[in-house]
């Protein structure tokens, strides 16, 4: 897994790999970055009453991880192929943790402009899908990995508590935009946002409605930094990811001078490289929204 990782050293090329995966007859993605390697089942420990996704946990090289059965968190039967059986060991908002999955088949590198949203018609707040992929005459789901994990531990998602905790803070006039994919994230931090004193902020939904706005404003006139004084990405994003977002923006001479910010669940010491070469201003990983809310402090004052 590591020497696939290789293959998208560069930054900011709108590109991603994702390994391929089925439970039941679906199939699914998750974004190779994220993987750290897949192993077959080893024995699990069963942890007396914990969460009913949670098989238990394993031990891998001295580190003990927990196991969602991925299966159940969707709602799916067990598998009637056991022996196809694998374990994803995965790395993200800082945590490691182990998905069970039915079988894994392969690796697809794609761009996320061949990633479309997913229909009004089955996502909501609820919703665990991010991504819908068509390829060879099937769709593979992105799953919103991050959901699962929070549907089973909510402290490990953005608490409006923690942004309390910085003490009482006056309104603010300036500008937020904001691209995050996810509409329970939008709210969330909304909410967390609108409690730091930010009551100014546009949401889009990818990189690429985000980047059009931007640059609506400037061909209209405007200097940017009179109209939007910081931009918060998240990566993961149909149509255009954060990193490419924010290499458009600094190689743009009209919208360099806009801070970006990058919150995700993909910033590791591994990957902050890849926002780094891109020339993010900031990057801070999920849920961390304290130190969110400090670097939009230091960087529109």
């Amino acid at each position: 897994m590591d020497q696939q990782k290789g293959i998208l050293l560069e930054s900011g090329t709108n590109e991603l790999e994702i390994v391929e995966f089925s439970i039941g007859q679906s199939k699914f993605g998750i974004n190779v970055i994220k993987v750290k390697e897949i192993i077959q089942p080893v024995q699990v420990t069963k942890i007396p009453h914990s969460h009913p996704n949670v098989e238990g946990i394993i031990e891998i090289r001295g580190e003990i991880l927990p196991v969602v059965d991925v299966a159940k968190a969707l709602g799916y039967p067990q598998s009637d192929r056991p022996l196809e059986e694998k374990y994803i060991v995965t790395e993200f908002n800082q945590t490691k943790l182990v998905f069970h999955v039915h079988s894994v088949t392969q690796i697809h590198r794609i761009s996320w402009e061949h990633i479309e949203k997913p229909s009004g018609m089955y996502q909501g707040l609820e919703s665990q899908i991010t991504g819908v992929v068509k390829m060879n005459d099937q769709m593979i789901l992105l799953l919103d990995f991050e959901k699962i994990v929070v549907d089973i531990n909510p402290d490990s998602g953005i608490n409006i508590e923690n942004v309390k905790k910085l003490g009482e803070r006056e309104r603010s006039e300036k500008k937020l935009v904001v691209a995050e994919d996810s509409p329970l994230l939008r709210k969330l931090l909304q909410e967390t946002l609108n409690e730091a004193g930010f009551q100014n902020i546009e949401f889009f939904e990818n990189g690429k409605d985000a980047l059009l706005y931007l640059i609506s404003i400037v061909e209209s006139g405007k200097a940017i930094e009179d109209e939007v004084q910081l931009l918060i990405t998240d990566v993961e994003m149909p149509q255009m990811d954060g990193h490419h977002l924010t290499k458009q923006i600094k190689e743009n001479q009209s919208l360099s001078v806009l801070p970006v910010v990058i919150f995700s669940s993909l910033i590791t010491n591994d990957l902050r490289h890849k926002g780094q070469k891109v020339g993010a201003s900031a990057q801070i990983s999920k849920p961390e929204i304290n130190l969110l809310v400090e670097q939009i402090d230091k960087h529109i004052l």
